[in-house]
């Protein structure tokens, strides 16, 4: 075999999909030379060529695996420093078995054992999967920002540990026609309910900021974005005094959530009297 093959094939770089397929173009040149060598070594060697290829790897799943149920193994997968990518279609409620509510059912929603609304917030999958420090992180909602969804894919696909996408995903059990699903999810990033931010550990140690903010200040009153949704009018109709707290609970949480991921990312507080003190 000659010996730059031989070199290429072992030590070639593949972090992205031009080295990918400069990878398989010397697998293709690999399987040529092979076919001129009768041995038992050389017929095993064309067998496994593919695996030479960088794989891609993802597990997907819902939020009541990731969040809930299943957090236990996703938890040893952060920990593990292998080379894969999750990707959890979180639709904030265990939408598959019928509505139950999951530690990612959000303020103020009913669900299944929920019905006067929940009265805590969600789990922050996403910072807990930062303080590892080595796995990267996105939140994503490709109806409101889909190059930003495509560049998180990317970037994760790149790094060469774990990666951990949430991407925004609407549900029937949101109680509302789905032809409106994209719309929704643009309110829900106009609103600050679900901030798009990209955390890469590559930027760990050097001059740049780890996070990246892809959102905007919230913008507007978080109930624009709830009154569309069953899962929050059945807890406005329940009780509406109730309601109008949680709602109120909530908007505090979102401005303090934005808050820290707006210093993470090393960006200045709003200027008062801005978008943020328009939105309150």
């Amino acid at each position: 075999m000659p010996e730059r093959l031989a070199n290429e094939l072992i030590h070639a770089a593949q972090a992205n999909d031009a080295e990918i397929a400069a990878q398989r173009a010397r697998v293709d040149e690999l399987r040529k030379v092979l076919a001129g060598v009768k041995s038992v070594e050389a017929a095993r060697l064309a067998d496994i060529a593919d695996y030479l290829v960088e794989k891609v790897v993802w597990i997907i799943g819902g939020d009541g695996w990731a969040y809930d149920i299943g957090y236990g193994g996703l938890d040893h997968v952060f920990a593990s420093g292998k080379n894969i990518n999750i990707l959890v279609m979180d639709t904030e409620v265990y939408s598959n078995t019928g509505g139950q509510q999951s530690k990612a059912t959000p303020l103020a929603a009913t669900a299944k054992f929920a019905v006067a609304g929940k009265s805590l917030p969600k789990k922050d999958l996403g910072m807990m999967a930062m303080a590892y420090g080595d796995v990267y992180v996105a939140n994503v909602a490709f109806g409101s920002k889909d190059v930003q969804t495509q560049r998180a894919i990317q970037e994760a696909v790149s790094w060469p540990g774990v990666s951990l996408i949430v991407a925004y995903s609407h549900c029937i059990a949101h109680g509302y026609d789905l032809s409106h699903g994209l719309d929704q999810q643009k309110l829900a990033v106009q609103s600050g309910y679900w901030p798009l931010f990209r955390w890469d550990p590559r930027k760990l140690g050097t001059d740049e900021h780890p996070l990246t903010l892809d959102s905007a200040e919230p913008a507007g009153h978080l109930y624009e974005f709830l009154k569309n949704e069953a899962r929050f009018t059945m807890a406005e109709r329940h009780d509406p005094e109730r309601f109008r707290a949680l709602v109120s609970q909530a908007e505090e949480a979102i401005h303090h959530r934005f808050a820290k991921l707006r210093r993470f990312a090393g960006l200045p507080d709003p200027v008062p009297g801005g978008a943020q003190d328009a939105a309150q």
